[in-house]
Parts: structure tokens; C-alpha cells; sequence
């Protein structure tokens, strides 16, 4: 008997379709780890929102408790992130949404050639800025802390939904009270304020030169005037000096001449 009829088992046609079925469940298992009713469920929720879910949303859409809610939500997560799909599930500000994996944002841009995204100027970011850190917070107190006028920057940021109005100021005028969005997180990769860099010394003295840098940009006109005004204040404060001078030395002339010749009343 050669080694390769030693070597050969027979096998039943039954048992190699039943084989094949078995390695098809393992695959199909393997890649695509079925979701359970909970998990559809909140895919479902996810898909038809299309903006972000709370967890309590998802508890009413289980009808079950927070912390089931929240279990279900991160396995559906995970398996999102182990399949490397086109989509996957991320967490903003405490909130779920699917959104569409970087990965694919290059074969995007080649169809979107012209992708519309809100232009965010160095005024417009600095003031977003300003709203991030210091949130809720007036325009008044950002234009204190950028020494000018920002009513067109924070219109804009609302306009393009980083930013909105929280509520009102306890106080004279009840000024009204500006925030970031989700869109500002979701815009940069941020998934809580928690996580906003902090600003160390050498970033604060870098927002500080550029607003002053901008103030020049804006006062730059207006200071030869001021300088001119200045040489004419100058001018004419030397002008009256000279004038009580001359005044004084009238004055005292007078009086020397009283006492050396006398004069009748």
C-alpha cells in the first residue's frame, strides 16, 4: 500500500456538506458576529435618528434599565469597531452616533469634490476659542478678553452651528449667554469638553499676541491722527503756559512801579 492510500479516509457525501456548513457558520460567525434583538434594535434607533442618541433614548426604545442600556450600546460598539467597516458608532458628549470611518475620507473627497464646510477664520477661531474655554460666557466678556468688537464672529459661529445661545445673564440687560454645540465637537474630533487641551502659559501668551496683533491691524490708521493730536495738545498747553507767563510778568511789573512812585487811589 503506497503513502498516499494510507494516507486517504473516506468521507460520506453527506458528512462533507455537513462540514461545509459548519466552517460557513464559523466564518459567517467569525466575520460578521450576529447582533443580538438589543443590538438591532439600538442599530435601528442609531440609523433612523441620523443625529445623536442619548442613552436614555435608547433605554425607552429597550424599555430596560440604564445600566442594560448602556451594555447593549457598547457591544454594539465594539463589534462596529472589530468589523473595520465604513461605519462605525462614536460617543459625543455623552451621546451615540453613527458617523463614517476616517478611513474612508479620502475615497469620499474624490466624489464630494467640492465638500461645503464653513470657512473659520483666525478672528472666527479665536473666538471660538474663547467660547470653549470659558463657556457659558457674553459677548461682552469675549470682547474684554480680544479688546474688540466680535458680535459678526459669534453670529457667524451660530450661524454655522458650533455655537449657540445657553441662556441669559443674571444681571443688568440680561445679556445672553453663548456655548459650543455637538457639531463643534464632532468638527474636531472631541468627544467631551473634558478633553479640550489645556491652554498652558505659552499658548495663552500666543492667543494674547495675535488679538493684540489684530487690534493694531485695526487701530493702524487711526494713531497718526492720535499722534498729531497729541503734537497740537502739546502745542497749545506750551502756547498757554507762555501766555500765563507773560500775564504774570505784566502783573508783577505793575507792582514794582506802585511801591517805587506810588499811585493816587
Amino acid at each position: 500500500m503506497s503513502n498516499n492510500e494510507q494516507l486517504r479516509l473516506p468521507i460520506d457525501e453527506d458528512d462533507l456538506d455537513s462540514i461545509e456548513k459548519k466552517l460557513a457558520m464559523e466564518i459567517d460567525r467569525e466575520f460578521t458576529d450576529e447582533l443580538t434583538q438589543e443590538e438591532n434594535i439600538i442599530e435601528a434607533l442609531l440609523y433612523t435618528k441620523g443625529n445623536s442618541v442619548s442613552l436614555e433614548e435608547i433605554k425607552t426604545a429597550l424599555d430596560c434599565g440604564e445600566r442594560p442600556a448602556k451594555k447593549a450600546i457598547e457591544r454594539l460598539m465594539k463589534k462596529y469597531e472589530e468589523r473595520k467597516g465604513g461605519i462605525i458608532i462614536q460617543m459625543v458628549a455623552n451621546h451615540y452616533q453613527m458617523a463614517t470611518n476616517p478611513e474612508c475620507f479620502d475615497a469620499l473627497i474624490r466624489v464630494a469634490k467640492h465638500p461645503k464646510k464653513p470657512v473659520l477664520t483666525d478672528i472666527i477661531m479665536e473666538t471660538l476659542a474663547i467660547i470653549a474655554y470659558k463657556q457659558p460666557v457674553t459677548k461682552a466678556e469675549i470682547e474684554r478678553v480680544r479688546g474688540v468688537s466680535s458680535d459678526h464672529a459669534v453670529n457667524k459661529l451660530v450661524e454655522y452651528g458650533l455655537a449657540y445661545e445657553v441662556g441669559r445673564l443674571n444681571a443688568p440687560g440680561r445679556p445672553a449667554l453663548f456655548a459650543t454645540t455637538e457639531e463643534f465637537l464632532r468638527r474636531f474630533g472631541i468627544s467631551s469638553l473634558d478633553n479640550l487641551p489645556n491652554l498652558n502659559p505659552e499658548m495663552e501668551e500666543e492667543i494674547k499676541k495675535e488679538v493684540n496683533d489684530e487690534v493694531v491691524d485695526i487701530m493702524g490708521a487711526a494713531q497718526p491722527e492720535e499722534e498729531e493730536s497729541d503734537v497740537d495738545q502739546e502745542a497749545l498747553t506750551q502756547e498757554d503756559e507762555n501766555n500765563g507767563s507773560e500775564v504774570k510778568d505784566e502783573t508783577t511789573e505793575k507792582e514794582e512801579n506802585k511801591e517805587n512812585y506810588g499811585e493816587d487811589d
